[in-house]
């Protein structure tokens, strides 16, 4: 009877193959489960505060008003029509051919978006780029 413990040191192997396996499994999984989306964004040039008024270029803006209504003011003046095609001649003939003069579109709370949109699009059209949108503090009410 041989009751000796055995000197032979046994080798024990744990097999890779499985556990690289479920890793590489996960690595598909997260590539496939991840969404790309590439997000768009607006550029914004924000104006820089200067300490000395330009009273000249002042004079030389254009100012649009849109009333409740979607009424057109180019100037505070009221235009015939309110559409597209006036809003453009209007305009045209207020920056006198000139692409850099500054625009300042105000409008009501109550004005519709359609008219802001024909404002933006007529601008765009004209090569107006310098388009600003004013905004005014709520005033209380009597």
């Amino acid at each position: 009877m041989n009751i000796r413990p055995s000197r032979r040191s046994r080798n024990i192997l744990v097999d890779m193959t499985p556990l690289i396996d479920v890793v590489f499994l996960l690595l598909i999984f997260f590539m496939v489960s991840t969404t790309f989306d590439k997000q768009t964004q607006l550029k914004v040039d924000l104006p820089q505060a200067s300490a000395r008024a330009e009273e000249s270029k002042e004079a030389e803006s254009i100012a649009i008003t849109i009333d409740a209504k979607g009424n057109f003011y180019l100037n505070d003046q009221e235009l015939v029509t309110h559409d597209v095609d006036t809003l453009k001649r209007a305009l045209k003939k207020a920056a006198a051919g000139g692409a850099d003069i500054p625009v300042t579109v105000t409008s009501d709370k109550q004005a519709p978006f359609q008219a802001v949109m024909m404002v933006m699009d007529a601008a765009g059209q004209l090569g107006l780029s310098r388009l600003s949108f004013l905004a005014r503090a709520a005033q209380a009410e009597e």
